[in-house]
């Protein structure tokens, strides 16, 4: 085990105020309290990035902040009190004083806990967070913080270095079975941005003792003979990746710190950390909001055909909670037992799903919408904050739809699992698709680049690490009607494929198909099939997903126009390798994008370290696993193929790998042929759920 502590079922929001008032009664007693000892140990700064391939009406602000995390101990010998009401200022200034300046986006410090105090044994750990909003807040700058207590008496006072990370973890994701809620296990993927190499020689984890008390964290051990390092002897080098998995046993679901120390080439000691919660990370995908009737009839989740198609395309999440008539089917033949759908709303009340029960059920909380329209005016991101704070006691991940990668950079790091929504043809959009000149300076109304998915993914990824993120990806829609004089009202099956797959290059751990209702699905019934291919090769694949790292990006021309876009994500298994073809068109008659036919490529691959001598490199897709002409030298693989679309490669560690997937593969197929029922390739399966559609009408 990680921790000796005992994590009891998450309490009502009720008993953890009861809580908080024992503490701050039993507090009142103790007659040794520390006013001052506060140390800083540790930094995560996430510098602000701003695309410029994205198009708007109202030109971006380029002046760039950063969201800080500041991991504060207690280094006095007595326990610490730190009231609400500590008077926090940064550069002389309040918070309040900081949000109202339109200096701030966010922050997490004393005066957010509505409140609550906070007791900081000797020794333990707690994280002050804000999200500065431009250049005055951003890298190369310094906050000056000044903590005074009540009476007036200065206690601390800090220097808070804004630097630009020079190493940093690009990824931390909790791993487990799927029969266990607590993951135990975690992966940490490593980026060295420094001029030398630096060793992996240990983590520990900050964990609190309950879930209450989720903001006082104690150091657990350090491990280090634990650690399943990449590469073995730990050692990344300059400009390089690296990384670790290491064994927990079971661990809480609550916010955790991850202190990761490694030794640079002059036995210099670098330390990196992290902040977030602790969740299994699993490779969801959603089918939106799947209940939606339209007509006010029949549920659809009340029907198994339609539980049958869903299960068909690998969907397994759905934007719901309890839904009478299908949740609570849950007998050895109930209908929820045979097609369970995880929850992904408000969950509220949070008594009732934050419980044993209910929670193998849980993707996220997600109840603001979008939050940056807000209906028409923005919420804060204060405000989201506050939204979201009552969750933060519990046991239940929280996430929130981003939408404008302009703005979005203010909105990160609110959230536990951060989201996106953006479609590039025949869809509302805040970018303004007439302004991409793409195509030899031709203008369209009707859509938009659809590589600017992957350039939103890893803005989104970037922003908000290592925290994982999701998409929620274009799919079909019933009640969307053409832009710019395109008739067709959803995706083509290219279309659907390519925004999904710039999303998946850039690692995502979940997608959320935009929207699998009953009547989106009939009214498109051509994009059945290839939704089904998707979730196929997802599933194949979804270990690399979940325990990989991002690790390189890369756009190739050819004559001067725009051809591929290469991008690897790696772990410790291998990397998978994608080619995104770029040479499409827009077709001036029918207003759709259109794909040539497979092309003679060449790709070239940069691979980590750790990776730079693979067992085996082969193609992948829905159909088979094959394997492909190849060459690896001076830390690359260069494959050559014919290829358009999207090309899916794998560069394994292992020998073995390729039949492992194959055999894989072979088992989804037979899974998705023991349904009987394929709407997508079936006149008559899809003419059932055509009246199903009517049913729902009457």
């Amino acid at each position: 085990m990680m921790t000796p502590h005992q994590f009891p079922p998450s309490p009502s929001v009720s008993a953890t105020i009861k809580s908080v008032l024992a503490l701050a009664a039993l507090l009142a007693f103790v007659p040794a309290i520390a006013w001052a000892g506060l140390a800083v140990d540790g930094l995560h700064v996430v510098p602000h990035s701003q695309s410029t391939e994205m198009r708007y009406r109202k030109a971006p602000d380029f002046s760039l902040g950063a969201r800080v995390e500041v991991f504060l101990r207690n280094d006095s010998p007595e326990p610490m009190l730190i009231p609400a009401n500590t008077d926090v200022r940064l550069r002389g200034r309040t918070p309040e004083e900081l949000l109202q300046a339109d200096e701030w986006a966010w922050h997490d410090l004393p005066s957010a806990w509505g409140g609550e105090p906070l007791r900081l044994p000797p020794g333990a750990l707690t994280v002050w967070s804000w999200n500065g909003k431009r250049a005055a807040w951003g890298t190369d700058t310094q906050a000056d913080v000044t903590v005074t207590v009540p009476g007036g008496v200065t206690a601390d006072q800090l220097q808070v270095p804004i630097a630009g990370p020079t190493a940093w973890l690009s990824a931390v994701t909790f791993l487990g079975t799927a029969t266990n809620v607590q993951p135990d296990s975690l992966i940490f993927p490593l980026a060295n941005r420094t001029t030398g190499t630096l060793r992996l020689e240990a983590c520990r984890l900050w964990l609190p003792e309950n879930n209450a008390t989720w903001r006082t964290l104690i150091a657990q051990p350090w491990l280090s003979n634990r650690l399943d390092r990449f590469p073995a002897d730990g050692v990344i080098p300059a400009n390089d990746r690296g990384g670790a998995r290491v064994a927990t046993g079971a661990l809480p679901l609550t916010y955790a710190a991850l202190e990761v120390r490694l030794v640079a080439a002059g036995g210099k000691t670098v330390t990196v950390w992290s902040h977030q919660r602790i969740k299994r990370e699993a490779f969801d995908i959603s089918g939106g909001w799947v209940h939606d009737t339209s007509g006010g009839g029949r549920k659809p989740l009340e029907s198994e055909a339609f539980h049958q198609t869903l299960r068909r395309i690998h969907v397994n999440t759905a934007h719901i909670q309890d839904q009478p008539g299908y949740t609570d089917q849950t007998g050895p033949d109930g209908l929820y037992t045979r097609y369970p759908l995880k929850y992904f709303s408000k969950l509220s009340p949070v008594s009732h799903y934050d419980s044993d029960a209910l929670l193998p059920r849980i993707h996220a909380v997600e109840f603001l919408g979008e939050p940056q329209y807000g209906g028409g005016k923005p919420v804060s991101p204060q405000e989201c904050w506050q939204a979201l704070a009552p969750y933060a006691a519990t046991r239940l991940p929280t996430s929130v739809t981003h939408s404008e990668e302009r703005l979005w950079r203010f909105y990160a790091g609110i959230s536990d699992y951060p989201h996106y929504d953006a479609y590039r043809v025949t869809a509302p959009s805040p970018a303004a698709w007439g302004q991409y000149a793409r195509w030899d300076g031709q203008r369209i109304r009707w859509g938009a680049p659809l590589e600017t998915i992957g350039e939103m993914s890893r803005s989104l990824r970037e922003l908000n690490r290592p925290r994982p993120v999701a998409y929620w990806s274009q799919g079909p829609h019933h009640d969307w009607n053409g832009y710019g004089g395109r008739k067709r009202g959803s995706p083509t099956p290219d279309e659907l494929r390519l925004q999904a797959y710039h999303a998946l290059a850039s690692r995502i751990t979940s997608l959320y198909w935009f929207n699998l209702s009953l009547r989106s699905l009939v009214t498109f019934p051509d994009l059945i099939e290839p939704l089904t291919r998707v979730g196929r090769e997802i599933r194949l694949l979804d270990d690399y997903y979940l325990e990989g790292d991002a690790t390189s990006h890369e756009r190739v021309q050819r004559s001067g126009k725009p051809d591929w876009d290469l991008d690897v994500v790696a772990g410790p298994r291998g990397a998978v390798l994608f080619a995104l073809d770029l040479a499409y068109q827009p077709d001036p008659q029918e207003r759709v994008f259109k794909f040539g036919p497979p092309r003679p490529s060449e790709f070239r691959f940069p691979l980590p370290a750790y990776l730079r001598a693979p067992a085996e490199v082969f193609r992948v897709d829905a159909d088979g696993v094959t394997p492909v002409d190849h060459t690896v030298a001076a830390g690359s693989v260069t494959i050559r193929d014919q290829a358009s679309r999207v090309a899916i490669y794998v560069a394994a560690a292992s020998s073995g790998e390729r039949a492992r997937l194959e055999a894989r593969r072979q088992i989804l197929v037979a899974a998705e042929k023991a349904i009987d029922f394929d709407p997508g390739r079936n006149s008559d399966d899809l003419a059932k759920l055509q009246e199903l559609v009517k049913r729902t009408d009457r």
